[in-house]
C-alpha cells in the first residue's frame, strides 16, 4: 500500500512540474509582449514631449528666420502626421523624419548669432536636446524589449507558446532612417 502512495505522489509531482512549466511557457510571451508595449509607450511619451516643445521652438525661431519657412512647414506637417499615425511602423517613420528635420533646423540656427543669444531659444534648445537624448534611451530600451520578444518567439518552445497565445508575429525595431549618418546640408 505504501508503494502505491509513493508512486502516486511521484506521478502527481511530475504532473505538477509539467503543468507549472506549461503555464510558465504560456505566460512568458504575454510578459514579453507587455514589456515591448510598455517600452513603446515610453518612446511615444518622449516623442509627444518633443512634439509639444516644437511649436514653442518654432515660434521663437520664426521671427529670426523668415526665409526658412519650408523647414517650419515640414516640421508642422510631420508633427501632425505623427499624431495621426495609427501603426507603430508609421510612427517610427514619422519620428525619424522629424529627427532629421529638427537636426537640420538646429544646424541652420548656427548662422544666427542673435538667436543663439536669445534666452527663450537657448532654454527651448536645451529642452529639445534633452528630449532627443531621452528618445534615444527609450528607443534603445524598446529595441531591447523587441529583441528579447523576437528571440524568444524564434526558439522552438517559444514559438509554440507564442502561437498558442496568438503572439506569433515579430515586433518591429525602431531603426534609424536611411542617410541618418550623413550630416544635414543647409543651403542659403
Amino acid at each position: 500500500m505504501k508503494k502505491i502512495w509513493i508512486i502516486l505522489l511521484i506521478i502527481l509531482g511530475v504532473i505538477f512540474m509539467i503543468g507549472s512549466w506549461f503555464i510558465n511557457g504560456l505566460n512568458t510571451p504575454v510578459l514579453l509582449d507587455e514589456q515591448v508595449n510598455s517600452s513603446w509607450a515610453q518612446v511615444e511619451n518622449q516623442l509627444q514631449r518633443r512634439n509639444d516643445l516644437i511649436p514653442n521652438l518654432v515660434s521663437t525661431v520664426k521671427g529670426y528666420m523668415q526665409h526658412e519657412r519650408g523647414t517650419f512647414e515640414r516640421i508642422t506637417e510631420l508633427r501632425s502626421q505623427w499624431a495621426k499615425a495609427g501603426s507603430t511602423q508609421a510612427k517610427i517613420k514619422t519620428a525619424n523624419a522629424m529627427t532629421k528635420t529638427l537636426s537640420r533646423l538646429l544646424l541652420v540656427v548656427e548662422n544666427y548669432p542673435e538667436l543663439k543669444a536669445n534666452q527663450n531659444f537657448l532654454s527651448l534648445q536645451a529642452q529639445l536636446e534633452g528630449t532627443e537624448n531621452r528618445i534615444a534611451v527609450e528607443r534603445m530600451r524598446y529595441n531591447n524589449a523587441v529583441r528579447t520578444f523576437n528571440a524568444y518567439r524564434r526558439t522552438i518552445m517559444g514559438g509554440i507558446f507564442c502561437n498558442l497565445r496568438g503572439l506569433n508575429k515579430p515586433r518591429i525595431y525602431f531603426k534609424a532612417v536611411e542617410g541618418a549618418k550623413e550630416v544635414p546640408k543647409v543651403k542659403f
